[in-house]
């Protein structure tokens, strides 16, 4: 089989060569192609199920959560494993396919099941997934610096402005925020005026959320003029919410401030992030979508980023505090340097040994090819130019001159036999 590829081969020279040069030019543009990243992703192929009911103890969230969602996502199609965690107020499912499997099928397959999970959970609840992202997704974490500015409004120009707008970025799963105070109202009831006025803690909560609504009008027309009905009803400050009224004694309302006060505050909190020591920030985590290029999805994060500047208020400003291309581009580079030391060292290497230039050439020349042709196969099988990846094309540069090595010895001497052969001839 060899000695007819090897005969092949020498009667169509121009076809080897013009075939070598196709898959060289096609490994370079494979090069500019390929997904580049600092480490590779060996993170299992799974879909994390986020479900949340605060308040409650992590022994109700696992009989009444985590339980029967664990039951109701056995059975999927590939599924390798089924693994659940509960926590106060908090569950998390996740759900373990085969390797094989493509994320977004797996995301489908869930998703079907969840809808059909909602009567075997408490009303009120409702189970979400969680980003398509991985567990080396965190590619760039940011914070808003803002010294005169107070923890609230920065969480909420995080949350509403520079959180949407990262979000559009192409290759972003999720923009995660942290840190700050979550803007709320929050309504401190007396339970002794409570009994006084013979209300109760539902009367109150049902009162304020039917008080925050709209209701649709209609149109009508006056003088060959038309107009649009419409009510204003939803709560915009404190005021608004201590003048709902709860019941009416002697034609006497009885409003919220008179059994309790409002005020606003920030959502209560588990914990707070704090940068280098020198007290709380805000900011947000950029998760990057399953299967994307790192490096440009970082790039493209940046990108946005000088734009959403412009909007912000005065005196705010993005401080990068990781940023995953720093140890790409070190990464990347060192290998780089490392190939190209070592095809030099290997080309002279092979010069000495040999001493005979052609054969030195036609050596020396497998390697650039063999190399772009080892990126054709990773982009064929989706692997990232990562540490590992180039790392193992560095180590098969031996590999390659020992087998040039070998040929070009086995064929000279064959060669010297065959010409031991003629001269035999030639004197008998």
């Amino acid at each position: 089989m060899i000695q007819n590829l090897i005969s092949l081969s020498l009667r169509n020279k121009f076809f080897v060569l013009l075939i070598a040069a196709g898959l060289f030019v096609w490994g370079i543009f494979s090069v500019q192609k390929s997904k580049i990243d600092a480490i590779p992703d060996l993170s299992e192929n799974q879909v994390i199920v986020f479900t949340e009911w605060m308040g409650r103890s992590p022994q109700i969230m696992e009989d009444q959560i985590t339980y029967p969602l664990i039951t109701n996502l056995q059975g999927l199609p590939k599924v390798k494993n089924v693994r659940g965690a509960s926590m106060f107020g908090m569950s998390f499912i996740y759900v373990i396919f085969n390797d094989e499997v493509d994320i977004y099928w797996a995301r489908q397959r869930v998703l079907e099941r969840l809808n059909s999970a909602g009567g075997l959970l408490p009303q009120g609840v409702t189970p979400t997934m969680g980003p398509d992202g991985t567990g080396v997704g965190h590619v760039l974490w940011y914070t808003l610096d803002a010294p005169e500015m107070d923890l609230g409004e920065q969480r909420a120009i995080q949350d509403w402005y520079v959180k949407f707008a990262l979000q559009n970025v192409s290759g972003v799963s999720e923009v995660a925020s942290f840190g700050g105070f979550e803007k709320q109202y929050q309504v401190t009831v007396d339970p002794n005026k409570l009994t006084y006025y013979g209300l109760s803690i539902p009367d109150v909560i049902q009162s304020i959320r039917s008080n925050n609504n709209e209701a649709g009008g209609r149109k009508f027309e006056l003088s060959d003029i038309g107009y649009i009905i419409k009510t204003t009803g939803y709560l915009k400050s404190i005021q608004d919410i201590e003048k709902i009224s709860l019941k009416t004694e002697n034609a006497t309302p009885i409003r919220i401030k008179d059994i309790g006060t409002v005020q606003m505050t920030g959502e209560t909190r588990l914990g707070i992030f704090d940068l280098n020591g020198e007290g709380e920030v805000v900011g947000g985590i950029i998760v990057m979508r399953y299967g994307e290029n790192a490096d440009e999805v970082i790039k493209s994060v940046k990108a946005k980023m000088m734009e959403v500047a412009k909007g912000l208020p005065q005196g705010m400003k993005f401080n990068i505090v990781y940023d995953r291309s720093g140890l790409i581009e070190e990464s990347i580079s060192s290998i780089k340097r490392t190939l190209i030391e070592e095809m030099i060292v290997v080309s002279v290497v092979v010069l000495l040994f040999l001493f005979h230039w052609r054969s030195a050439i036609s050596i020396i020349i497998q390697i650039p090819i063999t190399i772009a042709t080892s990126f054709i196969l990773l982009n064929a099988f989706d692997i990232s130019s990562n540490i590992m990846s180039l790392t193992g094309i560095a180590l098969a540069i031996g590999v390659i001159v020992d087998n040039g090595i070998i040929m070009a010895e086995n064929s000279y001497r064959n060669l010297a036999l065959r010409q031991e052969e003629l001269n035999k001839q030639l004197n008998s």
